[in-house]
Parts: C-alpha cells; sequence; structure tokens
C-alpha cells in the first residue's frame, strides 16, 4: 500500500459530448454539465488535501472539430473565466492556464491573463490545460532550453531530466501523482507525456458530467492501495515503510 501523499490530480475529461447525446441534447449541453463538475471535483481535492488539479480543457488536436464546437468551447472556456476567477481566489486558489495560446482570440488571451492576475491564492492551484499537447510541451521546453545553450547560458552537458521538468509548462507545480481519465478510454490522448513517467494511472468508465466527488474518491482510494517503486522492488519499498526511511 502507497505511504506517498497525493499531491497532484490530472484529469481528461472525457465524455461530455456522449452524455449529452444520451441526454438527447446538442453536445455543448454536456460541456456546460462537465463545467459545474470542475467545480465538485476541485472543492473535493482541497478538502482532502490534494494540492494541485490540473485538468485537460482542450487538447492542441480539438480545433480539428467542427468549427460550431470549437467556437462554442472557446465562448465556454471564456465564460467559465469571467466568472470563476473571482471565487477562485476567495476559496484561496491559484488559476494556472498551461498550453499554446497563440491561436487564441485577443480577447480570450486577455481573459486569460485576467482570470490568472485575479485567483492568486496560495493554498492550492489549479491549471487548466487550454490548446494543450505534451508533445507540444516537450518541444517548447526543448527550444527554451537550445535558446539558453545558444546564448551561453548553459552547456550542453549541462542538460539534465531537471532542467527539462525546469521548463515545461508545468514547472514549478508538484510532480503528478495521479492521471484519471473518464469516458470509458484507456490512453492518455497527448496529456502530460513528460509528467507522466511515474505517475498512477486509473480510467473510469463514467462519463466526465457523471464523474462527482465519489468517483474522485474511489480513484484516490485506489491511488492509496498501489505500491509505488519508481525502479525499486517491492521488498525495498516494504522495508523503506517499515524503517521510515
Amino acid at each position: 500500500m502507497s505511504s506517498a501523499s497525493l499531491r497532484h490530480i490530472a484529469i481528461i475529461m472525457d465524455g461530455n459530448n456522449r452524455w449529452a447525446k444520451r441526454q438527447g441534447k446538442q453536445g455543448i449541453a454536456g460541456h456546460r454539465v462537465g463545467v459545474e463538475r470542475i467545480r465538485n471535483v476541485l472543492t473535493a481535492c482541497r478538502k482532502d488535501g490534494v494540492e494541485t488539479l490540473t485538468l485537460f480543457a482542450f487538447s492542441s488536436e480539438n480545433w480539428r472539430r467542427p468549427p460550431k464546437e470549437v467556437e462554442a468551447l472557446m465562448g465556454l472556456f471564456y465564460s467559465y473565466l469571467k466568472k470563476e476567477a473571482r471565487k477562485l481566489a476567495q476559496e484561496g486558489v491559484r488559476l494556472k492556464v498551461i498550453g499554446n495560446r497563440t491561436r487564441f482570440s485577443p480577447r480570450l488571451c486577455d481573459a486569460i491573463e485576467e482570470a490568472e492576475s485575479i485567483a492568486d491564492g496560495t493554498e492550492s492551484t489549479l491549471a487548466i490545460a487550454a490548446d494543450y499537447g505534451g508533445c507540444w510541451d516537450i518541444v517548447q521546453a526543448s527550444q527554451k532550453i537550445a535558446q539558453r545553450v545558444a546564448a551561453g547560458e548553459m552547456q550542453v552537458s549541462d542538460i539534465t531530466e531537471q532542467t527539462m521538468t525546469d521548463h515545461i509548462s508545468t514547472a514549478g507545480l508538484p510532480p503528478l501523482d495521479l492521471l484519471i481519465r473518464t469516458g470509458g478510454e484507456y490512453r492518455i490522448s497527448n496529456f502530460l507525456l513528460w509528467q507522466a513517467a511515474y505517475a498512477e494511472l486509473y480510467f473510469s468508465d463514467l462519463l466526465w458530467p457523471e464523474f462527482d466527488d465519489v468517483a474522485l474518491r474511489k480513484a484516490m482510494q485506489e491511488f492509496y492501495s498501489r505500491q509505488r517503486r519508481f525502479g525499486k522492488n517491492g521488498d525495498q519499498i516494504e522495508k523503506e515503510a517499515a524503517t521510515g526511511a
């Protein structure tokens, strides 16, 4: 059984469109309900001492969806930022939006910057991945490191795994402990590829609008039931747990 603390949870919020179809509604209706679910899950994380919750809101591949759906999602994202920033601040939550912002409208970029400046709490962090892809994240971090080498700020031999971690979009956040995907799919879809190297993976058949605090705690219980080895064997982990090492 894991004795490690659970500091950082990430969730791929899958199943909004399928939920809406089952209800006989348009797909965007599922996304609206999904936004409400964010509040519920974030509250549960805060109550259970989880420092960081990272949500996959819009992937770099989602631009391939029908233009009307993309437009609706961008509008929903804008509305969320405008409505929730002050609430997050009041609850001590810091908002951090990660991803490539170059394809967002100036209006949405302004809303992101404003929301981040308002929601600057110190008790916990909500990271929203928008126009995000794990491959993009690794490439942009590599470019930053290459620029530092070219500028003579560091040598190629100085580059380590920690160097990459320090330049990735989640720099400064706790290491990822648990990656959850809802919707019954068993893949991570280009999400937090670097960060998920040693994260525990948990897949739920529930669609995102159905995933509540009870479902989250079930995932957390599963996390705590696992033995995290990080390359060691089970005997070593058990011995360390017994000696408090």
